[in-house]
């Protein structure tokens, strides 16, 4: 049978989530399957699936293994396709991650318009807050905010964002505006422990290097989007990235405060695994994808000022 059909078979199990689902999707049977998934599990000297009489799921070995066997399994589509003389049109399968919020916002806009630009072309995207292992789970591309200090993983950069303080108008009404670091004391903190883990709030300032600051939130929030609801409602100031907020303050549910004590952007990147960079469907998205998230960037960077007065310099 060969190690590819090792692959194969692994791998439609690990996607049916069974032994006999996996054999009818393979023209199989399941003895067949069983034997092959043992033979594959002796040779690696690991266990791949737990197995009951009810459900087969991935170890975590498996899990590890899989996202490694469904790359060989692409590259190997990918090379055949380029044999025979498909390599320079898109095709195939293209796996896509963010983070929820920012996937939200930013993705479905390009994707679909790629997608109808590139027929042969299909894609999963995958919204989750936690950092995607690109090369252990099969995926393709990532949208990332962030720098990435000793990654092996190609980045293309496509702009910036900026962690931002807000408030509704009717809160600075009723509370006034705080004027330095220190005033966020006194004032109803909704956290989004995305943004502030340690209860700090790192800040910049001109001419300065900017400091930090610890705060007693009156509430803690694991959502973006909800702590930043509660804003909106006049229940405190909150801290999100750029993005999360431009619609909100350009309409003026939303007013930036501390401006001047901003910390420095931080970058947003598209990035994807060396050997990805060879398919013509992840080239195909880096170049229809990069220049649209710039503009799209550059719209969301210029924020309102205390004015209420939208910026018009350009973005990155």
């Amino acid at each position: 049978m060969g190690r590819f059909q090792e692959l194969k078979t692994f791998v439609a199990v690990a996607e049916t989530g069974g032994f006999a689902k996996a054999a009818a999707q393979l023209g199989s049977s399941p003895p067949a399957v069983t034997r092959l998934i043992a033979s594959l599990e002796a040779r690696l000297g690991v266990q791949l699936f737990h197995r009951t009489t009810r459900i087969v799921q991935l170890t975590e070995s498996g899990r590890r293994f899989a996202g490694r066997a469904r790359a060989l399994l692409l590259d190997l589509e990918d090379a055949e396709k380029e044999a025979g003389g498909e390599g320079g049109a898109p095709s195939g399968h293209l796996t896509l991650t963010a983070s929820a919020t920012m996937g939200r916002s930013l993705l479905p806009p390009i994707v679909a318009p790629f997608l109808n630009a590139n027929p042969r072309v299909s894609a999963t995207l995958l919204l989750l807050d936690r950092v995607v292992n690109l090369i252990e789970e099969g995926v393709d591309i990532a949208l990332r905010v962030g720098r990435l200090p000793g990654s092996s993983l190609i980045s293309t950069r496509i702009g910036e964002v900026t962690r931002v303080l807000v408030a509704s108008p009717d809160y600075l009404a009723r509370r006034g505006a705080p004027r330095a670091p220190d005033d966020l004391r006194l004032h109803s903190i909704i956290a989004f422990t995305g943004l502030m883990p340690d209860r700090e709030w790192r800040y910049g300032g001109v001419g300065a290097k900017g400091g930090r600051i610890s705060l007693r939130p009156r509430l803690e929030i694991n959502d973006a989007l909800t702590a930043i609801a509660s804003a909106e409602k006049g229940e405190g100031v909150t801290i999100a990235l750029s993005y999360m907020v431009s619609e909100g303050i350009r309409s003026g549910r939303l007013v930036e405060v501390l401006r001047e004590h901003t910390p420095p952007p931080i970058p947003v990147q598209l990035v994807y695994p060396e050997s990805r960079l060879v398919a013509p469907k992840v080239r195909a998205f880096i170049d229809f994808a990069a220049p649209r998230l710039r503009a799209a960037l550059g719209e969301i960077a210029p924020l309102v000022t205390g004015d209420s007065k939208i910026s018009t310099s350009s973005g990155p």
